[in-house]
């Protein structure tokens, strides 16, 4: 698709200023508006066109040196999601006209624009505040604009509040005075920035400072809330320190400020200056949140402030680039994060998390290329995925690692310094890179991110020779001959006892290499650095297995991934992977056992509608696997343990309670009763989660009222939000209904949060089944309450599907949509249709392999009492 293609405004007006003045109403839900917006004719034109939506036009003129001139007529195009102004005088290249715009825009509850959201105050009662989320193409529900990223401004905000009021914008307040019984707050002018960067906050908000950095950094939060605030605040002081470093380039604003908004449909919004997160991505207690929120809520602040170099400073010039944003904040944040805690090894944590989601989702054929094109604004959302953050944050380690890190990094700064407050192609990345370490960087990256897919290498053996060859890989094992046409640039990184050989390029379909007496250990792509799944004979699979010892932590967890993959894809034999995990049971690293018990749940999951034999076997395989080490280590928590290893507690813990070990059962129900009589530190923030799913699985109804009334009683976001997760465990019927139920009740779940109550049920055929039926019941609902331009539908289509994993629910899935209007998620339910049929093939071609293994290894067992 050529840039001809796309779905923008016409060129012959621009925009160079706006001078913006909104006035929201907490007893209406609509804002008053007025623009005066400086425009550049390019050429002469009697119209305008801007985007807008849901608002309607008062007074509309042009300025014209002093004289003021009415339009004629202001056309709105819903579907286009445009006006058209018309002018009875000519707009001339010679002119600076200034158009002037009062309208009234809708304090929406769709959490997109200009939105309000609600919070439960300290006295009870319900309170509201105004926040806005313009990315990717809501600006225009805000105030009529050309929203799109190339269209650089600069920006004037004033807001009029109640004077009790908290006005907050992206620069510092440059005046605040009290008129008319109101407070007019008139922000200084912005630098150069996209619409989709604007933002504004009015509530009644309260806030705790750093004073690490050299401008103000400040974390608000509704009342009660501020005192979490200080982890982000003083991470965010010593984070922008660090990046002004690393870029050597100064953070060009004057101050920042991050809000915890309590309905929010992203994790974050990297708005300039003023960051807007979901409050459980922001707020953080030493005493009541975990080891795992702490970790994500370090990414998620860092992730946010990257983008305020690369993204906000450097902006790509149309959503096709915009893995240039997201996979370099992602990329970013690990860096930062890597910097400030080594000890939490965020690099391994990278195999296990950003590499496999960025592989499981390219495995699709409905997957896109990095660099997607787009053509209009409704095909934006659906790009906000995988492929952009983590395959393009997992090219970018791919490319740093090939250059070396302190070359990347020059490449960055030379690149932000030749674009700052500019857009970009991603080929003035390669350009930056190329320059700053003398190689030909756009010509190895370019298949990466303008082609779809990745490779699969398979490897054979003839002696010392050793052959690898590469051929598209497709979650599916069904590779068609036009499908396998690109050759991707391969860094084949092979670890020996002595070495690794890192100078390999496979960029041809095979290479040979003699690897002589080297052949005794080898392992491809040394610290899974690449981007591509490795495919052994059974015979070396079965000798990296017995040594793991010669492995890295990220060899281990990727050597894992890869039998994982390979096995649901049909590239080999699940009783492959079986083999490799059973033996790996004094596994001491956290990260090695999430790939390997999540591999594990995958098989459990895909046979969860069949015969229950397999399904109950593999939970006894999970049990003997988890149990030993779980006693082991132990399940209480002490300040000397490191980050790392309480989350291997807590994870092993986890799966062998639910997998039916009797000890940590009991153990789960002795602190269940404790919390439930009002005792809230008896259970430790780690193993919450896994103790709330244990008890509603063994109490059902009891424990089921104890965390619903946790819900409207937390003593954090983020044990709200595990109470959430965990509502669904039991099967029960009643219960399944009664947390189904709570779906459409936004008040006790948000639409924010419709997805998370979802979690328990999908444990299970029995809610599974549950969820899709109440999606095809309640259909036109659900379409209300999260709109189809928005993203959250698309992410509850998937949810609600792609767990549907039986010949006839797929089918009745398919026919349900058929005929049904797919426009804002229709990538989203071919990526999970396309998920359950690879399950189906999977179970259709292995049930036999994996039974044979199971008996074989004295786990397969029809009798219940061994569960």
């Amino acid at each position: 698709m050529s840039k001809n293609d796309r779905e923008i405004l016409p060129q012959d007006v621009l925009p160079l200023h706006y001078d913006l003045s909104l006035e929201p109403d907490f007893k209406t839900f609509k804002f008053n508006g007025h623009l005066e917006l400086s425009l550049d004719v390019v050429r002469d034109t009697n119209t305008v066109v801007l985007n807008a939506l849901d608002m309607e036009f008062g007074s509309v003129s042009v300025i014209i040196d002093g004289k003021e001139t009415p339009a004629n007529s202001s056309n709105f195009d819903e579907e286009a999601q445009t006006v058209t102004i018309e002018f009875p005088i000519t707009l001339s290249k010679s002119a600076d006209p200034v158009l002037s715009i009062d309208f009234i825009g809708i304090l929406n509850d769709k959490m997109a624009g200009f939105y309000r959201s609600s919070y439960k105050a300290p006295d009870g009662s319900k309170k509201w505040l105004a926040t806005t989320q313009m990315e990717p193409t809501d600006a225009r529900r805000a105030f009529p604009c050309f929203d799109e990223p190339a269209h650089k401004c600069t920006f004037s905000i004033t807001l009029v509040t109640d004077p009790t009021l908290t006005a907050l914008s992206n620069m510092d307040a440059a005046s605040e005075v009290i008129k008319d019984g109101k407070k007019i707050t008139t922000f200084s002018k912005s630098p150069l920035m996209s619409t989709y960067l604007v933002a504004f906050v009015v509530g009644d908000l309260k806030y705790v400072e750093s004073d690490l950095f050299r401008i103000p950094v400040r974390v608000y939060t509704p009342p009660g809330m501020e005192e979490r605030g200080h982890f982000s605040a003083e991470l965010a002081a010593k984070t922008l320190a660090f990046f002004e470093k690393t870029f050597d380039m100064p953070f060009p604003l004057p101050k920042m400020d991050m809000v915890a908004i309590p309905d929010f449909s992203a994790g974050a919004m990297e708005n300039w200056g003023l960051i807007t997160y979901r409050v459980v991505d922001l707020l953080f207690d030493e005493k009541t949140d975990g080891a795992a929120t702490k970790e994500r809520v370090a990414e998620v602040v860092q992730h946010e402030l990257a983008h305020q170099w690369f993204g906000n400073l450097v902006t790509m010039d149309w959503w096709e680039g915009l893995w240039l944003n997201e996979g370099f904040a992602t990329w970013m944040s690990w860096f930062s994060c890597n910097n400030f805690y080594p000890d939490w090894k965020v690099w391994q944590n990278y195999v296990v998390d950003n590499l496999q989601s960025a592989l499981s989702l390219d495995g699709l054929r409905s997957s896109h290329p990095i660099e997607v094109p787009v053509k209009k604004a409704d095909e934006i959302n659906q790009i906000f995925d995988a492929i952009s953050y983590s395959k393009g944050s997992c090219v970018l380690r791919m490319i740093s690692k090939f250059l070396g890190e302190d070359t990347f990094i020059k490449g960055i700064q030379i690149y932000l310094k030749r674009h700052k407050y500019g857009n970009t192609e991603t080929a003035d990345l390669w350009n930056a890179l190329s320059e700053a370490s003398g190689k030909d960087v756009s010509h190895i990256m370019d298949i990466w991110t303008k082609q779809v897919g990745f490779p699969v290498i398979t490897v054979e053996e003839d002696g010392t020779k050793v052959t690898f060859r590469q051929n598209r890989f497709l979650n599916s094992g069904d590779v068609k001959p036009e499908e396998d046409r690109t050759l991707y640039p391969v860094f084949l990184g092979i670890r020996t006892k002595s070495s690794v050989m890192e100078d390999l390029t496979l960029d041809s379909r095979e290479i040979t290499l003699d690897l002589g007496s080297d052949i005794d250990f080898y392992k491809v792509n040394a610290d899974q650095s690449g981007i591509f799944r490795t495919s052994y004979p059974p015979s070396r699979l079965a000798k990296l297995g017995a040594n793991p010892q010669l492995l890295s932590v990220e060899d281990r967890a990727g050597l894992v991934a890869d039998a994982g993959a390979l096995a649901s894809s049909g590239y080999q034999k699940t009783s492959g992977l079986l083999s490799l995990v059973s033996q790996w049971q004094d596994e001491t690293e956290f990260v090695v056992w999430q790939e390997m018990l999540s591999r594990i749940a995958l098989i459990r999951n895909a046979w969860i509608f069949e015969s229950p034999d397999i399904a109950d076997s593999i939970k006894i395989l999970q049990r003997e696997l988890t149990a030993p080490m779980a006693h082991k280590m132990g399940w209480s928590f002490s300040e000397t343990d490191g980050h790392v290893e309480s989350q291997l507690k807590a994870l092993l813990f986890s799966v062998a309670g639910h997998a039916g070990d009797e000890t940590i059962i009991a153990s789960a129900l002795d602190m269940f009763d404790k919390y439930s009589k009002g005792d809230k530190s008896a259970i430790h923030p780690n193993i919450k989660g896994a103790v709330f799913g244990i008890a509603v699985k063994e109490l059902g109804a009891p424990a089921w009222d104890v965390l619903l009334e946790t819900i409207m009683n937390p003593i954090s976001t983020d044990e709200k939000n595990t109470a959430y997760r965990n509502l669904g465990r039991s099967n029960d019927p009643e219960l399944i209904k009664k947390t189904i139920d709570l779906l459409f009740n936004d008040t006790i779940v948000k639409p924010q949060d419709i997805y998370l109550p979802m979690a328990g049920l999908r444990t299970h055929k029995e809610g599974i089944v549950a969820l899709w039926k109440w999606t095809k019941n309640n259909w036109d609902e659900i379409v209300r309450l999260l709109p189809p331009g928005l993203s959250m539908l698309s992410s509850v289509v998937s949810v609600t599907t792609s767990g549907y994993a039986t010949p006839a629910g797929l089918a009745e899935i398919e026919k349900f949509f058929k005929n049904k209007p797919t426009k804002g998620f229709d990538q989203g339910l071919a990526q999970s249709l396309e998920s359950v049929r690879s399950k189906l093939s999977w179970v259709k071609r292995d049930t036999s392999d994996v039974k044979k293994w199971l008996k074989e290894s004295g786990f397969y067992s029809k009798d219940s009492t061994r569960l």
